[in-house]
Protein backbone atom coordinates (compact mmCIF):
# COMPACT_ATOMS: atom_id res chain seq x y z
CA UNK A 1 0.00 0.00 0.00
CA UNK A 2 1.51 3.60 -0.83
CA UNK A 3 0.11 5.44 1.96
CA UNK A 4 -1.43 8.96 1.38
CA UNK A 5 1.37 10.38 3.93
CA UNK A 6 4.75 9.54 5.82
CA UNK A 7 7.61 10.67 7.58
CA UNK A 8 11.02 10.40 6.76
CA UNK A 9 13.21 9.49 9.73
CA UNK A 10 16.87 9.93 8.96
CA UNK A 11 19.94 8.58 11.48
CA UNK A 12 20.72 12.09 12.20
CA UNK A 13 17.28 12.39 13.74
CA UNK A 14 17.52 8.96 16.04
CA UNK A 15 20.92 10.07 16.94
CA UNK A 16 19.38 13.62 18.21
CA UNK A 17 16.70 12.01 20.08
CA UNK A 18 19.56 9.25 21.75
CA UNK A 19 21.61 12.21 22.66
CA UNK A 20 18.62 13.52 24.77
CA UNK A 21 17.50 9.85 26.16
CA UNK A 22 21.52 9.77 27.46
CA UNK A 23 21.29 13.73 29.02
CA UNK A 24 19.75 14.48 32.40
CA UNK A 25 16.78 16.21 30.80
CA UNK A 26 13.78 14.07 28.99
CA UNK A 27 11.55 17.04 29.83
CA UNK A 28 11.54 20.77 30.85
CA UNK A 29 15.52 21.19 29.89
CA UNK A 30 16.99 22.83 26.28
CA UNK A 31 15.58 21.46 23.46
CA UNK A 32 12.11 22.79 23.63
CA UNK A 33 13.54 26.65 24.01
CA UNK A 34 15.72 25.57 20.90
CA UNK A 35 12.93 23.98 19.14
CA UNK A 36 11.32 26.93 19.75
CA UNK A 37 14.32 29.08 18.54
CA UNK A 38 13.99 27.25 14.98
CA UNK A 39 10.25 28.20 14.49
CA UNK A 40 10.54 32.29 15.64
CA UNK A 41 14.14 32.27 13.55
CA UNK A 42 12.38 30.90 10.27
CA UNK A 43 8.84 32.21 10.55
CA UNK A 44 10.01 35.91 11.93
CA UNK A 45 7.46 35.46 14.64
CA UNK A 46 8.71 36.69 17.94
CA UNK A 47 7.45 33.59 20.22
CA UNK A 48 6.75 30.12 19.73
CA UNK A 49 5.35 27.86 22.60
CA UNK A 50 5.62 24.54 21.84
CA UNK A 51 3.49 21.91 22.99
CA UNK A 52 2.09 18.39 22.98
CA UNK A 53 -0.36 19.01 19.90
CA UNK A 54 -1.71 21.13 17.56
CA UNK A 55 -5.06 20.73 19.62
CA UNK A 56 -3.64 21.91 22.89
CA UNK A 57 -2.06 24.82 21.05
CA UNK A 58 -5.21 25.45 19.30
CA UNK A 59 -6.94 25.44 22.76
CA UNK A 60 -4.12 27.74 24.56
CA UNK A 61 -4.41 30.09 21.69
CA UNK A 62 -8.49 30.50 22.62
CA UNK A 63 -8.06 30.99 25.99
CA UNK A 64 -5.46 33.32 25.32
CA UNK A 65 -7.74 35.48 23.39
CA UNK A 66 -9.88 35.46 26.25
CA UNK A 67 -12.46 33.10 24.55
CA UNK A 68 -14.92 31.98 26.70
CA UNK A 69 -18.70 31.32 27.47
CA UNK A 70 -21.46 31.78 25.17
CA UNK A 71 -18.68 33.55 22.83
CA UNK A 72 -18.75 32.95 19.17
CA UNK A 73 -15.82 30.98 17.27
CA UNK A 74 -15.88 30.57 13.44
CA UNK A 75 -14.13 28.48 11.28
CA UNK A 76 -14.57 26.40 8.03
CA UNK A 77 -16.61 23.15 7.57
CA UNK A 78 -13.92 21.86 5.78
CA UNK A 79 -11.39 21.33 8.42
CA UNK A 80 -10.41 18.33 11.25
CA UNK A 81 -12.45 18.30 14.25
CA UNK A 82 -9.82 20.45 16.68
CA UNK A 83 -10.41 23.38 14.55
CA UNK A 84 -13.81 23.80 15.94
CA UNK A 85 -13.52 21.75 19.19
CA UNK A 86 -10.96 24.02 20.88
CA UNK A 87 -14.12 26.44 21.25
CA UNK A 88 -15.66 24.22 22.81
CA UNK A 89 -13.30 23.70 24.91
CA UNK A 90 -13.94 26.90 26.38
CA UNK A 91 -17.64 27.48 26.67
CA UNK A 92 -17.94 29.38 23.60
CA UNK A 93 -20.44 28.71 20.79
CA UNK A 94 -19.12 27.30 17.32
CA UNK A 95 -20.14 28.66 13.32
CA UNK A 96 -19.06 28.24 10.20
CA UNK A 97 -18.36 29.88 7.02
CA UNK A 98 -17.93 27.98 3.79
CA UNK A 99 -15.36 27.55 1.34
CA UNK A 100 -14.13 29.17 -1.87
CA UNK A 101 -15.05 26.54 -4.30
CA UNK A 102 -11.31 27.09 -5.86
CA UNK A 103 -8.82 26.96 -3.36
CA UNK A 104 -11.42 25.13 -0.89
CA UNK A 105 -10.00 27.51 2.47
CA UNK A 106 -12.31 30.08 3.73
CA UNK A 107 -13.87 32.22 1.64
CA UNK A 108 -13.40 35.99 2.35
CA UNK A 109 -16.74 37.09 0.78
CA UNK A 110 -18.72 34.12 2.50
CA UNK A 111 -17.15 35.65 5.65
CA UNK A 112 -18.33 39.08 4.82
CA UNK A 113 -21.91 38.30 3.71
CA UNK A 114 -21.95 36.87 7.53
CA UNK A 115 -20.48 38.86 9.20
CA UNK A 116 -22.67 41.67 7.77
CA UNK A 117 -25.91 39.76 8.88
CA UNK A 118 -24.17 39.11 12.41
CA UNK A 119 -23.61 42.64 13.47
CA UNK A 120 -27.27 43.30 12.19
CA UNK A 121 -27.66 41.05 14.78
CA UNK A 122 -25.42 41.51 16.81
CA UNK A 123 -23.93 38.39 17.13
CA UNK A 124 -20.24 38.58 15.81
CA UNK A 125 -17.43 36.04 16.67
CA UNK A 126 -14.94 37.27 19.18
CA UNK A 127 -12.08 34.66 17.48
CA UNK A 128 -12.11 33.48 13.65
CA UNK A 129 -9.93 30.80 12.53
CA UNK A 130 -9.02 30.35 9.06
CA UNK A 131 -7.24 27.11 7.77
CA UNK A 132 -4.40 26.53 5.26
CA UNK A 133 -5.76 23.48 3.74
CA UNK A 134 -3.57 21.28 2.43
CA UNK A 135 -0.83 23.81 3.11
CA UNK A 136 -2.41 26.10 0.34
CA UNK A 137 -2.43 29.52 2.76
CA UNK A 138 -6.09 31.52 3.15
CA UNK A 139 -6.36 35.08 2.10
CA UNK A 140 -4.96 36.52 4.71
CA UNK A 141 -5.14 40.12 3.86
CA UNK A 142 -9.04 40.14 3.02
CA UNK A 143 -9.69 38.41 6.55
CA UNK A 144 -7.54 40.95 8.44
CA UNK A 145 -8.98 43.57 7.14
CA UNK A 146 -12.31 42.42 8.06
CA UNK A 147 -10.98 41.59 11.54
CA UNK A 148 -10.13 44.89 12.02
CA UNK A 149 -13.48 46.21 10.55
CA UNK A 150 -15.85 43.58 12.63
CA UNK A 151 -13.66 43.44 15.79
CA UNK A 152 -12.17 39.66 15.77
CA UNK A 153 -9.41 37.90 16.74
CA UNK A 154 -7.63 35.49 14.24
CA UNK A 155 -6.09 32.55 15.08
CA UNK A 156 -4.37 30.80 11.53
CA UNK A 157 -4.47 27.33 11.76
CA UNK A 158 -1.61 26.56 10.16
CA UNK A 159 -1.32 22.71 10.75
CA UNK A 160 -0.59 22.16 7.20
CA UNK A 161 1.72 25.03 5.95
CA UNK A 162 4.81 24.60 8.04
CA UNK A 163 7.31 25.84 5.08
CA UNK A 164 4.67 27.65 3.52
CA UNK A 165 4.42 31.66 2.39
CA UNK A 166 2.09 34.17 1.70
CA UNK A 167 3.10 37.21 -0.23
CA UNK A 168 6.85 35.88 0.32
CA UNK A 169 7.09 35.48 3.89
CA UNK A 170 6.97 32.79 6.11
CA UNK A 171 3.41 31.27 7.26
CA UNK A 172 3.66 31.82 10.57
CA UNK A 173 4.80 35.33 10.85
CA UNK A 174 1.41 36.37 12.00
CA UNK A 175 1.52 39.44 10.27
CA UNK A 176 -2.49 39.10 9.67
CA UNK A 177 -3.19 37.14 12.67
CA UNK A 178 -2.83 37.34 16.72
CA UNK A 179 -1.67 34.07 16.41
CA UNK A 180 -0.81 31.24 13.98
CA UNK A 181 -0.88 26.78 14.83
CA UNK A 182 1.20 24.44 13.12
CA UNK A 183 1.03 20.83 13.61
CA UNK A 184 3.88 18.37 13.98
CA UNK A 185 1.81 14.74 13.52
CA UNK A 186 4.03 12.31 12.12
CA UNK A 187 1.87 12.71 8.26
CA UNK A 188 2.59 16.11 9.01
CA UNK A 189 5.90 18.14 6.87
CA UNK A 190 7.76 18.23 9.80
CA UNK A 191 7.22 15.53 13.03
CA UNK A 192 8.07 15.33 16.67
CA UNK A 193 6.05 12.39 16.72
CA UNK A 194 3.18 14.42 18.19
CA UNK A 195 3.06 17.86 18.99
CA UNK A 196 2.40 21.39 17.83
CA UNK A 197 3.51 25.05 18.76
CA UNK A 198 1.31 28.74 18.84
CA UNK A 199 3.36 31.40 17.29
CA UNK A 200 2.99 35.16 18.01
CA UNK A 201 4.11 38.47 18.03
CA UNK A 202 2.42 39.70 21.49
CA UNK A 203 4.36 39.43 24.47
CA UNK A 204 0.97 39.60 26.64
CA UNK A 205 -0.35 36.50 24.69
CA UNK A 206 2.93 34.58 24.44
CA UNK A 207 3.16 34.77 28.59
CA UNK A 208 -0.38 33.54 28.58
CA UNK A 209 -0.69 31.00 26.45
CA UNK A 210 2.81 30.16 28.47
CA UNK A 211 0.89 29.99 31.65
CA UNK A 212 -2.08 27.80 30.11
CA UNK A 213 0.72 25.33 28.34
CA UNK A 214 1.84 24.39 31.84
CA UNK A 215 -0.42 24.55 34.94
CA UNK A 216 -0.91 28.05 35.20
CA UNK A 217 2.27 27.87 37.11
CA UNK A 218 4.58 30.72 37.04
CA UNK A 219 8.18 30.90 38.50
CA UNK A 220 8.77 34.20 37.05
CA UNK A 221 8.29 37.05 40.14
CA UNK A 222 6.80 39.40 37.57
CA UNK A 223 3.92 37.15 37.66
CA UNK A 224 3.57 36.55 41.67
CA UNK A 225 1.40 37.75 44.03
CA UNK A 226 3.39 38.91 46.69
CA UNK A 227 6.91 37.67 47.46
CA UNK A 228 8.80 34.78 46.52
CA UNK A 229 9.80 32.64 49.32
CA UNK A 230 12.89 31.34 47.83
CA UNK A 231 15.09 29.20 45.20
CA UNK A 232 12.11 26.90 45.35
CA UNK A 233 9.01 28.77 45.29
CA UNK A 234 6.58 28.96 42.12
CA UNK A 235 2.61 29.99 42.39
CA UNK A 236 -0.17 28.89 40.40
CA UNK A 237 -1.66 32.12 38.70
CA UNK A 238 -4.22 30.56 36.48
CA UNK A 239 -5.63 27.14 35.77
CA UNK A 240 -3.63 25.87 32.96
CA UNK A 241 -3.02 22.23 31.66
CA UNK A 242 0.01 19.95 31.17
CA UNK A 243 0.26 20.56 27.17
CA UNK A 244 3.88 20.33 27.59
CA UNK A 245 6.25 19.40 24.89
CA UNK A 246 9.31 16.65 25.68
CA UNK A 247 13.02 16.88 25.12
CA UNK A 248 12.34 13.87 22.92
CA UNK A 249 9.46 15.76 21.01
CA UNK A 250 11.60 19.19 20.30
CA UNK A 251 14.91 17.34 19.56
CA UNK A 252 13.19 15.44 16.56
CA UNK A 253 11.34 18.87 16.08
CA UNK A 254 15.41 20.65 15.79
CA UNK A 255 16.67 17.80 13.39
CA UNK A 256 13.64 17.95 10.99
CA UNK A 257 13.56 21.97 10.64
CA UNK A 258 16.91 21.74 9.49
CA UNK A 259 15.33 19.74 6.51
CA UNK A 260 11.87 21.98 5.89
CA UNK A 261 12.13 23.73 2.90
CA UNK A 262 13.88 20.12 1.20
CA UNK A 263 10.97 18.60 2.37
CA UNK A 264 8.78 21.07 0.90
CA UNK A 265 10.83 21.84 -2.12
CA UNK A 266 10.52 17.95 -2.68
CA UNK A 267 6.11 18.24 -2.46
CA UNK A 268 6.17 21.09 -5.06
CA UNK A 269 8.03 18.75 -7.78
CA UNK A 270 5.68 16.04 -7.21
CA UNK A 271 2.63 18.22 -7.09
CA UNK A 272 3.83 19.33 -10.57
CA UNK A 273 4.51 16.20 -12.11
CA UNK A 274 1.10 14.90 -11.03
CA UNK A 275 -0.19 18.29 -12.25
CA UNK A 276 1.07 17.21 -15.50
CA UNK A 277 0.38 13.19 -15.14
CA UNK A 278 -3.80 14.33 -14.58
CA UNK A 279 -4.16 16.75 -17.02
CA UNK A 280 -6.56 14.48 -19.62
CA UNK A 281 -8.25 12.40 -16.31
CA UNK A 282 -11.59 14.26 -15.48
CA UNK A 283 -10.30 15.47 -12.43
CA UNK A 284 -9.40 18.76 -10.90
CA UNK A 285 -6.19 19.52 -9.64
CA UNK A 286 -5.39 21.63 -6.91
CA UNK A 287 -5.38 25.44 -7.65
CA UNK A 288 -1.88 27.52 -6.51
CA UNK A 289 -3.16 31.59 -5.55
CA UNK A 290 -0.48 33.61 -6.93
CA UNK A 291 0.90 35.17 -3.65
CA UNK A 292 1.21 31.97 -2.03
CA UNK A 293 3.33 29.22 -1.90
CA UNK A 294 1.74 26.07 -0.81
CA UNK A 295 3.51 23.91 2.13
CA UNK A 296 1.50 20.86 -0.15
CA UNK A 297 0.80 18.66 3.04
CA UNK A 298 -1.60 17.48 1.05
CA UNK A 299 -2.82 16.55 -2.51
CA UNK A 300 -6.33 16.98 -2.97
CA UNK A 301 -7.58 15.92 -6.41
CA UNK A 302 -11.75 16.57 -7.11
CA UNK A 303 -13.57 14.30 -9.82
CA UNK A 304 -16.02 15.26 -11.98
CA UNK A 305 -18.15 12.73 -11.35
CA UNK A 306 -20.19 13.97 -14.47
CA UNK A 307 -17.87 12.41 -16.72
CA UNK A 308 -17.25 9.61 -14.55
CA UNK A 309 -20.03 6.30 -14.64
CA UNK A 310 -18.76 5.36 -11.05
CA UNK A 311 -19.81 6.94 -7.57
CA UNK A 312 -17.01 8.75 -4.81
CA UNK A 313 -17.29 5.93 -2.79
CA UNK A 314 -16.46 3.14 -5.55
CA UNK A 315 -13.64 5.18 -7.05
CA UNK A 316 -12.05 5.88 -3.91
CA UNK A 317 -12.38 1.89 -2.52
CA UNK A 318 -11.24 0.83 -6.44
CA UNK A 319 -7.89 2.50 -5.31
CA UNK A 320 -7.50 1.44 -2.06
CA UNK A 321 -8.30 -2.14 -3.32
CA UNK A 322 -4.96 -1.43 -5.63
CA UNK A 323 -2.41 -0.58 -3.27
CA UNK A 324 -3.44 3.39 -3.56
CA UNK A 325 -3.80 4.82 0.36
CA UNK A 326 -5.62 7.46 -0.74
CA UNK A 327 -8.14 9.60 2.29
CA UNK A 328 -10.34 12.14 2.16
CA UNK A 329 -9.68 15.42 4.14
CA UNK A 330 -12.39 16.54 5.28
CA UNK A 331 -15.68 15.22 6.43
CA UNK A 332 -17.48 18.85 7.03
CA UNK A 333 -17.60 19.43 10.48
CA UNK A 334 -21.38 20.33 10.21
CA UNK A 335 -22.13 17.01 9.29
CA UNK A 336 -20.68 14.77 12.20
CA UNK A 337 -23.72 13.75 14.57
CA UNK A 338 -21.97 15.75 17.63
CA UNK A 339 -22.36 18.99 15.87
CA UNK A 340 -25.74 18.12 14.28
CA UNK A 341 -26.84 17.77 17.54
CA UNK A 342 -26.17 21.58 18.03
CA UNK A 343 -28.61 22.15 15.60
CA UNK A 344 -26.10 22.29 12.24
CA UNK A 345 -27.79 19.94 9.01
CA UNK A 346 -26.95 18.98 5.75
CA UNK A 347 -27.29 21.70 2.99
CA UNK A 348 -25.82 24.19 5.24
CA UNK A 349 -22.72 25.01 3.89
CA UNK A 350 -23.39 23.42 0.51
CA UNK A 351 -19.85 24.56 -0.96
CA UNK A 352 -18.07 22.32 1.58
CA UNK A 353 -20.82 19.73 1.35
CA UNK A 354 -19.89 19.67 -2.41
CA UNK A 355 -16.19 19.59 -2.08
CA UNK A 356 -16.76 16.38 -0.02
CA UNK A 357 -18.71 14.40 -2.39
CA UNK A 358 -16.17 15.15 -4.95
CA UNK A 359 -12.26 15.35 -2.99
CA UNK A 360 -9.77 12.70 -3.37
CA UNK A 361 -6.12 12.76 -1.53
CA UNK A 362 -4.08 11.39 -3.19
CA UNK A 363 -0.63 10.19 -1.78
CA UNK A 364 1.71 12.92 -1.15
CA UNK A 365 5.17 12.43 0.99
CA UNK A 366 8.45 13.72 0.18
CA UNK A 367 10.28 10.63 0.06
CA UNK A 368 7.72 9.26 -2.75
CA UNK A 369 9.79 7.58 -5.79
CA UNK A 370 8.71 8.59 -8.98
CA UNK A 371 7.52 4.65 -9.42
CA UNK A 372 5.32 5.42 -6.75
CA UNK A 373 4.09 8.06 -7.66
CA UNK A 374 3.41 6.79 -11.47
CA UNK A 375 2.09 3.45 -9.96
CA UNK A 376 -0.98 5.96 -8.40
CA UNK A 377 -1.67 7.80 -11.61
CA UNK A 378 -1.68 4.95 -13.25
CA UNK A 379 -3.81 3.14 -11.15
CA UNK A 380 -6.55 6.36 -10.76
CA UNK A 381 -6.47 6.34 -15.18
CA UNK A 382 -6.93 2.32 -14.95
CA UNK A 383 -10.16 3.21 -12.50
CA UNK A 384 -11.49 5.87 -13.96
CA UNK A 385 -11.00 4.74 -17.62
CA UNK A 386 -12.69 1.29 -16.81
CA UNK A 387 -16.23 3.52 -15.80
Amino acid sequence: MIPYGRQEITQQDIDAVVDVLKSDFLTQGPKVPEFETSLTCYTGAKHALAVNSATSALHIACLALGLGQDDLLWTTPITFVASANCGLYCGAKVDFVDIDPTTYNMCPAKLEEKLITARAEGKLPKVVIPVHLCGQPCDMKAIHALSKEYGFKIIEDASHAVGGRYDDKPVGSCEYSDITVFSFHPVKIVTTAEGGVALTNDDMLAEKMGLYRSHGVTRDPNLMVGESHGGWYYQQVELGYNYRMTELQAALGVSQMQRLDEFVSARHQLAERYNQKLTDLPVITPYQLDNTYSGLHLYVIRLRLDEINKSHQQVFDELRANGIGVNLHYIPIHTQPYYKDMGFNDGDFPLAETYYSEAISLPMFHTMSIEQQDTVVDTLEKVLALS
